[in-house]
C-alpha cells in the first residue's frame, strides 16, 4: 500500500492551481492558432491573435491569463491502494489557499451566497470531487472555473423523445442565447445521461479532455461534430464579435439513463481553457 503524506498534496495543489491560471495548455493554444487560420472575418481574426499573445505574455510574465481566476474546482482519483496521511479535504484547501495568496491571484468566492455574499478572502472552499480507482496512485486535476461561461451553462431534464435532436437543439440554443457573455470560442462540455447531478458532473468532466480529441464512440463522436457545425454556424465569433469561430470543441460523455428521462446538461468552458494535474 502506497502512502501519500497530506503535505505533499497541499503542495500539488498550490502549484497545479498557479500553473492552471498562468499556462494554457498546449492542446488549446493549439486549436486558438488553428482557428486564426481558418476564422474568415478579419475582426474574429484579430481577437484570436491577441487571444494568442496574451497567452504568451500570461506565462512568460507569471500572471493571470485572465481576471477571473475562477473557483477551484479539483478532481481527484484516489486508487484504493493508497493509504492519506491526515485529512485529504483540509490538505486540499490549504493548496487553493496558498495558490491563490502566493499567486496574487483574485479571490472570488463569497460566503453567504444569498444575503451578505462576503469574500471568504483566500477562494476557499474550493469544490472538490472525489473518485475511488484501482491502484496505488493520487491523481489530482485542477480546474479554475470563471463565472462568465459558468453561468451561461445550463441542465435540463428533456424527454426521451427528444432524442438527440432535442440534444442538439438545446446546445445551440445555450449558445445563441449566451452570445458573447462566456468569452468564446468555447469549449462544451456535454453531459447526456445518468441523473440530474450526475450529467453535470458528466459534463464538467468533459471539459478535461484534449480540445479536440474526439468521444471513443463514434455514435458520440458525430453528435460532437454536428453540434460544433451548428454552433459555429452561428456566427458569434471570438469575444461575440462575429465570426466562423464560436466553439473550439464540443466535448460530450454519455451514460444509460432511466427509461423515463434524458437529463443533459451543457458547461460552458471559455477560451481561457485552464486546468493542470499531476499524480503522485
Amino acid at each position: 500500500m502506497k502512502e501519500i503524506k497530506t503535505s505533499d498534496i497541499t503542495q500539488t495543489v498550490a502549484r497545479l492551481c498557479q500553473e492552471a491560471n498562468f499556462v494554457l495548455g498546449e492542446d488549446v493554444l493549439a486549436a486558438l492558432k488553428k482557428a486564426e487560420q481558418t476564422e474568415q472575418s478579419p475582426l474574429g481574426k484579430e481577437v484570436l491573435s491577441r487571444l494568442i499573445e496574451n497567452a504568451k505574455i500570461a506565462q512568460e510574465e507569471h500572471l493571470p491569463l485572465c481576471q477571473d481566476c475562477g473557483v477551484a474546482v479539483v478532481f481527484l482519483e484516489i486508487g484504493q491502494d493508497v493509504h492519506i496521511t491526515g485529512d485529504l479535504y483540509a490538505a486540499v484547501e490549504e493548496g487553493v489557499r496558498r495558490c491563490y495568496a502566493e499567486g496574487y491571484l483574485r479571490k472570488s468566492v463569497v460566503n453567504k451566497p444569498f444575503s451578505a455574499r462576503t469574500n471568504t478572502k483566500d477562494n476557499t472552499p474550493p469544490v472538490v470531487h472525489t473518485e475511488i480507482v484501482p491502484g496505488e496512485r493520487l491523481k489530482i486535476t485542477v480546474m479554475p472555473k470563471g463565472a462568465g461561461a459558468e453561468n451561461m451553462s445550463r441542465l435540463t431534464m428533456l424527454k426521451p423523445s427528444d432524442g438527440k435532436q432535442g440534444i442538439i437543439d438545446l446546445v445551440v440554443k445555450t449558445v445563441d442565447e449566451a452570445g458573447g457573455s462566456p468569452c468564446p470560442p468555447l469549449i462544451i462540455g456535454l453531459g447526456v445521461g445518468g441523473t440530474v447531478e450526475k450529467t453535470m458532473l458528466l459534463a464538467k468532466k468533459a471539459l478535461l479532455r484534449k480540445v479536440a480529441e474526439p468521444n471513443l464512440d463514434p455514435e458520440v463522436a458525430e453528435l460532437e461534430r454536428e453540434i460544433l457545425t451548428k454552433v459555429n454556424a452561428l456566427g458569434i465569433g471570438p469575444l461575440g464579435f462575429g465570426g466562423t469561430t464560436t466553439a473550439l470543441a464540443v466535448h460530450a460523455e454519455v451514460m444509460p439513463a432511466h427509461i423515463a428521462s434524458l437529463p443533459v446538461a451543457v458547461n460552458l468552458q471559455c477560451h481561457s481553457a485552464r486546468h493542470k494535474e499531476a499524480v503522485l
